[in-house]
């Protein structure tokens, strides 16, 4: 049953559920409608029978007919008033107040008793006789039921004969045949109108199951077309702001999501290529020209040789640069377990990343003032990307130039005295591959500053590249990461930490860049 159940349409089983949940409901109502008319039925006969007034004596002028069982005295009863209509043809027989329909228990006695003209005698219980505890008059109502089978309402009451004085249990009944026939009706009907309300409940929760799931249906259309054409982007139409519109409006976004990072890819694949289309058509040119130097048997002078074999070289350089910079775009922007990220010293990762960039700059002159200042980050990704912005300010400074290198609350400032940035260009500079116009023919691959930017995003951190602030030459790159002047207690330097000073360095010390990088 479960299986069937689960095997069917979101659609169909919620048009099932309807249908379960209103046959439900129809049938608790019906129920106890019913209960209620039949408790309401069963009162208007309890209510008839306290109206009818007792009789002054419970016999008439003759005595009664009594017997141990209520047929047996309904058949004595009824020879008896044969009888008595033989002898007396003009006379009448005084009846009870009901037709002679009342019977009565004598206290202390087994026997049955009617009075003459009796036709219906009613089956007692034991329990009858409790109302003699009751005060005379008084009594209560049971459920019974003649001697010929028909059911009945039966009043149970505590009488005393006024000329004997003796204790009886009166029992005065109404047949129930009328009462039961209109419950049994009345069950038909709400059997009937149970079973239309559940087919109106079915079709009605196919159609509002139908309307409310039109949105999910458009949207497997669409899940299926995208899967079907691999057309990121297309988005579906958002209406109202219930449930189902946060699932299509989260959807959209999810597909606008992905269009944009397979545009992002495309792009990035793009630029890559075209990067490295220029080092390698270099490569491809100077091994076919030394290739074709050896097979004609003119071989090249030594001069021409070394200076090709030295182009060869600066375009390996100028691949692995590339490479490397592609596979530090390619980590994901959050950092993953495992990674090297802890607290680390921002002021010696810095003034590692001014000692090489001395080397890479010899003939200019480095003004570094650095304040203690402790971060959480990647130690060898952010020296990487501080010794990025020395690399640019090394590329652009003139000779014998100055650099000034200075570390703040957290502020790592790198000025240089270059030609600087053109207004228009700033925006363009942490873009991935973008090279000014004005430094093409500069080494690089301009993927440097994008490095930097995704590595202080990924530390929480901001960075800015603009004019120098006191309206001099040059430019100012800016990075601010968050942190503390104080180290925090009880630390150990730990993989990837940056030691403190006077203290060894631990662990693999990180690899110098293969080459200066670019705006």
């Amino acid at each position: 049953m479960k299986g069937w159940y689960q095997g069917r349409s979101l659609r169909s089983r919620l048009a099932i559920m309807a249908s379960v949940a209103v046959a439900l409901a129809i049938a608790m109502c019906s129920v106890a409608a019913w209960f209620i008319v039949q408790e309401k039925l069963y009162e208007l006969q309890r209510v008839q029978l306290s109206n009818v007034p007792l009789p002054l004596t419970p016999f008439s002028h003759t005595l009664p007919t009594c017997a141990t069982t209520a047929q047996g005295a309904l058949t004595q009863v009824k020879a008896a008033t044969t009888a008595y209509e033989a002898d007396h043809p003009n006379g009448a027989i005084l009846g009870t107040g009901r037709g002679g329909d009342a019977e009565y228990l004598p206290a202390g006695t087994t026997s049955v008793c009617l009075s003459l003209g009796a036709n219906l005698a009613i089956v007692p219980a034991p329990s009858d006789y409790d109302v003699l505890d009751l005060p005379p008059n008084e009594g209560d109502f049971r459920q019974g039921h003649f001697t010929d089978g028909t059911p009945a309402m039966i009043r149970v009451t505590h009488y005393v004969d006024r000329t004997t004085h003796q204790d009886m249990v009166m029992l005065l009944a109404s047949p129930l045949t009328e009462v039961d026939h209109s419950l049994q009706q009345l069950a038909f009907l709400l059997a009937g109108v149970s079973a239309i309300g559940v087919a109106v409940a079915g079709i009605t929760g196919r159609i509002v199951a139908r309307a409310a799931l039109k949105p999910v249906h458009d949207l497997t259309d669409l899940v299926e077309h995208i899967a079907r054409t691999e057309e990121v982007g297309t988005t579906i139409p958002v209406h109202g702001n219930d449930e189902i519109a946060r699932l299509s409006d989260s959807f959209n976004s999810m597909s606008t999501a992905l269009a944009n990072s397979r545009e992002r890819q495309t792009r990035l694949i793009a630029d890559a290529g075209h990067e490295l289309r220029t080092p390698l058509t270099s490569l491809r040119t100077n091994v076919d020209l030394m290739i074709r130097s050896d097979d004609t048997g003119r071989p090249l002078p030594p001069a021409t040789r070394t200076k090709l074999l030295a182009s060869m070289k600066a375009q390996m350089q100028e691949l692995t640069l590339l490479i490397g910079d592609l596979l530090q775009l390619s980590r994901p922007d959050s950092p993953r377990p495992g990674q090297n990220v802890a607290t680390v010293a921002f002021h010696d990762i810095a003034q590692r990343a001014v000692e090489r960039g001395k080397l890479r700059g010899p003939g200019l002159t480095f003004n570094v003032s650095l304040e203690p200042w402790y971060v959480r980050a990647d130690a060898a990704a952010l020296e990487r990307a501080v010794m990025n912005l020395l690399d640019n300010a090394v590329k652009y400074s003139p000779p014998a130039g100055a650099i000034d290198v200075a570390l703040q609350q957290g502020r790592l400032t790198v000025r240089d005295h270059g030609p600087g940035i053109p207004a228009d260009e700033l925006q363009y500079v942490f873009d991935r591959f973008w090279r000014s116009p004005s430094s093409r023919q500069l080494p690089g691959s301009g993927l440097g500053l994008s490095i930097v930017a995704q590595t202080v995003q990924d530390s929480g951190g901001q960075v800015a590249l603009g004019p120098a602030q006191d309206g001099g030459p040059g430019a100012l790159a800016i990075i601010r990461m968050p942190g503390s002047a104080e180290p925090p207690p009880s630390t150990h330097p730990a993989r990837g930490t940056a030691p403190g000073p006077g203290e060894p360095t631990t662990g693999p010390t990180p690899e110098p860049a293969p080459g200066p990088e670019d705006s």
